[in-house]
């Protein structure tokens, strides 16, 4: 296993050991929910060529819901599988991510939406610099924005918008252009909540 395999793992363990404010869908979230799972593929890039960094997708502008935001490969389970199993399969579908390719490290903190999902995000460690194909149907792009620039609570900042009467707030991330947005900058705040980052970029 590499380094920062081993330091993610550590981190993980020792952030879900503590207590720590979790981020919530900004509007109720219904009783009855669908189980869903995204992979947050970690790239074992040297620190010399950048760094780790996240593999995100943006969705095709055609799509019907979500158009053209950022996400993380994932979608919801199928009968019989868990959340790394179909966390798996969707980045397969969706970017053609080899699942031996990809060091599972864990689940981290659901997170439970307004549109009926409880999305299960699933951390793992993959080289850098994989022959990634977007499915056209599913993904417009890919783009791989640094782990330490999306982790960085600084550069999460809050919005906060009138919907449906009320105020909502929520999260943006913001890096070359790519707008990170909604549930994925939300996974994200979670887990950079979670994880020291003493733990991943000191010593």
């Amino acid at each position: 296993m590499s380094v920062l395999y081993d330091r993610l793992t550590r981190a993980l363990e020792i952030g879900h050991a503590r207590e720590v404010d979790l981020l919530e869908d900004a509007m109720a979230v219904p009783d009855d929910l669908r189980a869903a799972a995204v992979l947050i593929a970690v790239t074992d890039r040297p620190e010399n060529a950048g760094g780790p960094g996240v593999i995100l997708t943006h969705r095709p502008d055609t799509m019907r819901q979500h158009a053209g935001q950022a996400a993380f490969p994932g979608g919801k389970l199928d009968p019989g599988e868990d959340a790394v199993e179909a966390a798996l399969r969707e980045a397969h579908e969706e970017i053609a991510l080899d699942p031996r390719e990809v060091k599972i490290i864990g689940p981290s903190d659901p997170f439970r939406t307004r549109t009926g999902y409880d999305i299960t995000p699933v951390l793992a460690v993959v080289p850098p610099d994989l022959p990634l194909v977007p499915n056209p149907a599913e993904v417009r792009e890919v783009f791989e924005p640094p782990l330490g620039f999306i982790l960085d609570r600084a550069n999460q900042v809050r919005r906060t918008v009138e919907w449906e009467g009320a105020p909502r707030t929520y999260f943006e991330i913001m890096w070359q252009g790519h707008r990170i947005w909604g549930v994925t900058a939300a996974i994200i705040g979670n887990l950079s909540r979670r994880l020291p980052m003493t733990e991943l970029f000191d010593g």
